[in-house]
């Protein structure tokens, strides 16, 4: 059996290393979008004047988000879903359904968006991701 020409070789280590590059690519995009948000969120809220820094604290299971809010309204429990880089919860405090809705950032350390507090006061958010602390032995 001959050897093939030299050209035909350089042709398929092209072929081959395309193939490499694109599965690469893949793997790693899907990599970014398998940010875990669980852990403690700290946010700065602005309604157009007022505002607060509420934290919330998420756990998420797949696409789904439970966890609380803590802010100067109290303490609720909140559900919600993560697709992609998109982020949306809901919770209720005083009897007043709270949506927030954002986007994460590439590094899964920041989320920007928006807030309704029950269509009586409408705004924006940034939540922050707090570092995990360190258990000193």
């Amino acid at each position: 059996m001959p050897f093939p020409a030299a050209g035909d070789i350089v042709r398929h280590m092209r072929k081959a290393l395309a193939i490499v590059a694109t599965v690469t690519v893949a793997v790693l995009g899907l990599w970014a979008l398998a940010v875990d948000v669980t852990g403690t969120w700290n946010a700065k809220v602005d309604l157009g004047g007022q505002g607060g820094s509420p934290t919330f604290v998420f756990k998420q299971d797949g696409d789904k988000l439970t966890g609380t809010y803590t802010g100067a309204l109290g303490d609720a429990p909140l559900h919600g879903a993560i697709k992609g880089n998109d982020i949306s919860f809901d919770f209720e405090v005083q009897g007043n359904a709270v949506h927030y809705a954002g986007k994460l950032d590439a590094d899964g350390k920041k989320i920007e968006g928006t807030c309704d507090y029950a269509g009586q006061a409408k705004g924006t958010f940034t939540a922050t991701k707090a570092e995990a602390s360190k258990d000193k032995k």
